[in-house]
C-alpha cells in the first residue's frame, strides 16, 4: 500500500460527488491535493472543506474543460507551479443529461460536448502533463470512467446521426479506456501507471437521477488504484475488482485510430 503522505494528486472534477469526497479522503490520507473546478466560487467552497478534512496543502487549479485552450494553460499552470505529480485522477466529466435539454451540443472547439468534457479534455491534460508524471515516477493516472459504454463509430465519432446524450456519454467513457490502454502500453518501464475504472454505480452526483451506490463506495473504489500495490497497468476495474470492458477496448487498430484522431484533435500527443 502506497503512503500518501506528501504526495501530490490533481483530482479534476473535484468540486462535486465524487471527485469533492475523494479530495477530502486523500487530505486525510496526508497527500497535497491539487483540486480543479470550473467555477471560482465552488472551487473555494472545496477548497475550505477539503483543508478541513485533512493536514495536507490544498491547492485550486480553475479551468472549464469545455475549451481546450483552458486545458492548455491549466497545464502549463501546473507544470509552472507544481515540482512533482505523483498522480493524476482524470474524473472531470458530464453525464447523459446536461442543462438545455436532450439536444446535441459542442464544446468551444465545436466538437460533440461529452467527448470533448469527458474524453478530449483529459487525453490533452494528462499528454502535457507526461514530462511532469514522468520526472516524479513512480506516478500514476487513474481515468474515471463507466460501465455505461459504446463502440466508437469512427464514421461520426462527433454523432452528427442518431444523436442521444446516452450515447455520446458511453462512448465518451469507452474512449477512456482504449486511451488508456493504449498509454499504459506506451508508458511501459517509465514507472509510470494507468488504469481507468467504473468507481460505483450510480452514485448519488448531480449527473445521477436514481443513486444505488454510495460516495463511499466510489471513493473506496478509486482509493485502491490511487494506493493500492497490486493494481497493474492498462486494466479497467469495475470497482474494486478487474472487469472486462466493451470488446472494442482489446482492438489495437481502434486504440491507435482513437490515439491518432485524439492527437490530430488537441495538437497534444499521447506519450
Amino acid at each position: 500500500m502506497t503512503n500518501l503522505h506528501g504526495q501530490v494528486v490533481l483530482v479534476t472534477g473535484a468540486t462535486d460527488g465524487l471527485g469533492r469526497a475523494l479530495s477530502a479522503e486523500l487530505a486525510r490520507s496526508g497527500a497535497t491535493v491539487l483540486v480543479h473546478g470550473r467555477d471560482e466560487h465552488r472551487l473555494a467552497d472545496t477548497v475550505a472543506e477539503v483543508e478541513s478534512a485533512g493536514s495536507g496543502a490544498v491547492r485550486p487549479y480553475l479551468a472549464d474543460f469545455a475549451e481546450l485552450s483552458q486545458v492548455a494553460a491549466l497545464a502549463d499552470e501546473l507544470l509552472t507551479a507544481e515540482p512533482r505529480l505523483d498522480v493524476l485522477v482524470s474524473n472531470a466529466g458530464i453525464g447523459t443529461d446536461v442543462p438545455g435539454g436532450p439536444a446535441r451540443q459542442e464544446s468551444a472547439d465545436g466538437f460533440e460536448l461529452r467527448f470533448a468534457v469527458n474524453y478530449l479534455a483529459g487525453f490533452a491534460l494528462t499528454g502535457r502533463l507526461l514530462s511532469l508524471l514522468r520526472r516524479s515516477a513512480p506516478s500514476r493516472v487513474v481515468n474515471v470512467s463507466s460501465l455505461g459504454q459504446q463502440a466508437i463509430d469512427f464514421d461520426d465519432v462527433m454523432l452528427t446521426r442518431g444523436y442521444s446524450g446516452t450515447r455520446a456519454y458511453c462512448q465518451s467513457k469507452l474512449a477512456q479506456i482504449l486511451a488508456t490502454i493504449d498509454l499504459a502500453e506506451r508508458l511501459d518501464g517509465t514507472g509510470v501507471t494507468v488504469n481507468a475504472l467504473h468507481p460505483a454505480t450510480f452514485m448519488p452526483t448531480k449527473i445521477v437521477p436514481s443513486p444505488i451506490s454510495s460516495i463511499a463506495d466510489g471513493v473506496a473504489a478509486t482509493m485502491h488504484l490511487i494506493e493500492g500495490d497490486d493494481v497493474g497497468s492498462g486494466r479497467f476495474y469495475n470497482g474494486l475488482r478487474v472487469g472486462q470492458p466493451d470488446p472494442q477496448a482489446g482492438d489495437a487498430t481502434a486504440r491507435r485510430r482513437l490515439r491518432e484522431l485524439s492527437e490530430r484533435l488537441t495538437g497534444v500527443g499521447a506519450g
